[in-house]
């Protein structure tokens, strides 16, 4: 473990002074994501002019929701910073062949193909959500339980798991199609379900789409779960969602670890 813990260090500084070399790109970068995610939140700030809730009884008022969109950039954050950039590349490795120099490495395959890029960049959006995080809670009257500090943590890291096992078994993909280059796009379009409370999945349409984004594909549980965990209180039914997520996150971790085997195990060379 300390092992590969020090060869993420190596490739953390490697790519911080790889962004620091070019500055103005770096900070072209962090004003791009950051003016981006400026307009989504004056977005909900005029949707908060005609509305005081987001679906009726749902707990959704302004400050909570604000607590839901600041947990939802954090995780993003995390995920394209550390995740993404290397899932990116390996389209281009499989094309070129690049994955043999990779595959005969005295290191597990998956993690240099998912953790040897970092983009830095993509932390900004992670900062902007701690502190629009401690405004909401410093808005609501009902400051969270102990409890809910220890468990906040936790249930982050689960849904950085399960984020970062759809990463993997969409860029596992890569090797049976050879060239994949939509992966970022459908990874846009799958995650924009994690964006909204799933209260607003009701309906004749939204019901079913809650279930399979749900217990089919655990989108909904990324950001539902942590955020309703710290903006409102923590009842019955929230210690049933805090089990689920835990259990598809780990579920997500295996079947990926499972699909990027068998994915490898069919790559044949690209000079092959």
């Amino acid at each position: 473990m300390n092992r590969y813990a020090t060869i993420f260090a190596t490739f953390a500084r490697a790519c911080l002074v790889r962004d620091m070399t070019f500055r103005t790109n770096f900070i072209l970068e962090c004003v791009t994501s950051l003016g981006w995610m400026s307009m989504n939140l004056a977005f909900y700030l005029l949707v908060f002019t005609f509305t005081a809730e987001i679906g009726q009884g749902t707990g959704w008022t302004r400050e909570p929701f604000f607590a839901f969109v600041a947990t939802g950039l954090i995780i993003n954050s995390i995920v394209q910073a550390l995740f993404m950039p290397s899932a990116e590349e390996l389209t281009e490795m499989v094309r070129t062949g690049g994955l043999d120099g990779v595959l005969v490495q005295p290191l597990d395959a998956q993690f240099l193909l998912s953790m040897h890029r970092i983009d830095f960049s993509a932390f900004a959006n992670g900062l902007v959500g701690i502190g629009l995080l401690a405004w909401a809670l410093k808005s609501i009257d009902r400051a969270p339980h102990f409890v809910v500090w220890l468990l906040y943590p936790l249930l982050i890291l689960c849904g950085v798991a399960i984020l970062y096992s759809l990463v993997i078994m969409l860029a596992a993909a890569t090797i049976w199609m050879g060239r994949n280059q939509s992966l970022y796009d459908f990874w846009f379009y799958l995650t924009n379900f994690s964006r909204y409370p799933a209260e607003i999945y009701a309906g004749p349409w939204g019901s079913p789409l809650r279930a399979l984004c749900t217990f089919v594909i655990p989108i909904l549980l990324v950001v539902n779960v942590p955020a309703r965990v710290i903006a409102q209180p923590l009842e019955g039914q929230g210690w049933g969602m805090i089990f689920a997520a835990v259990f598809a996150a780990v579920a997500s971790l295996l079947i990926s670890r499972i699909v990027f085997q068998l994915a490898i195990s069919r790559y044949r060379s690209a000079s092959s």
